[in-house]
């Protein structure tokens, strides 16, 4: 169609993690020929609903938007500069988990050689107050990398949930280099999203999708 409204709805109408598609029963792997179509287009508007599609499709079949994305990268059929956008857009979810195939497919081959040492956080914090650590890398090679933090936690019943992952930092370092972090994380008391519990948490590093180190934390 000559209108991106009708092209994006293309999309848009067939995504499986909306709240229409609950009560349709439509195998994911049928919008493929759309998507291999719209992933071409001209128009960011179109182009960001089918990376958004991708990630809904990586949440039930990774390794199909995985190839997907790998399959429409090889036919360069879209400009580069989009072709990444999708990717990184496409595999976001993907890349929270760590997972290796989309790790790999950004440039952050997973590697359990990259350490995090002098890994130190606040014991103890109030509610209201921030959550503080710090950390140094070392690249043992040219490498890339990319950390992020995952928070877990305490729910009403005492549990620790899934995990709560926060973006932190990408670098790029030569061998031997190496670079000190701090981050500082308001851990509000009352949020829209979560409340915040009293009790133990736990905070994790990782870097290029690798668990680097775990502490615990006590919120009063």
């Amino acid at each position: 169609d000559s209108h991106y409204h009708v092209r994006r709805l293309c999309s848009e109408g067939l995504r499986p993690r909306l709240p229409w598609a609950q009560k349709i029963n439509f195998p994911i792997e049928a919008a493929l020929p759309v998507l291999d179509e719209l992933f071409a287009d001209s128009t960011r508007f179109v182009t960001r609903s089918v990376a958004n599609h991708i990630n809904d499709i990586s949440k039930s079949n990774p390794e199909l938007a995985v190839q997907s994305l790998g399959r429409w990268k090889k036919s360069k059929r879209q400009n580069p500069e989009e072709m990444d956008f999708i990717i990184r857009h496409g595999l976001r979810g993907l890349v929270k988990q760590g997972h290796p195939d989309a790790m790999k497919m950004l440039g952050y081959a997973p590697s359990h050689s990259i350490k995090a040492s002098s890994f130190k956080a606040t014991g103890k914090v109030h509610r209201g107050s921030a959550l503080e650590f710090s950390f140094k890398v070392t690249a043992p090679e040219d490498c890339r990398i990319l950390i992020d933090y995952v928070i877990y936690f305490r729910n009403k019943a005492g549990d620790l949930n899934k995990g709560k992952v926060f973006k932190l930092k990408k670098l790029a370092l030569k061998k031997g280099d190496s670079m000190e972090l701090r981050k500082r994380h308001m851990l509000h008391s009352q949020m829209t999203t979560r409340t915040i519990y009293p009790g133990q948490h736990l905070l994790e590093l990782q870097i290029n999708g690798v668990s680097a180190g775990k502490k615990k934390f006590e919120v009063l």
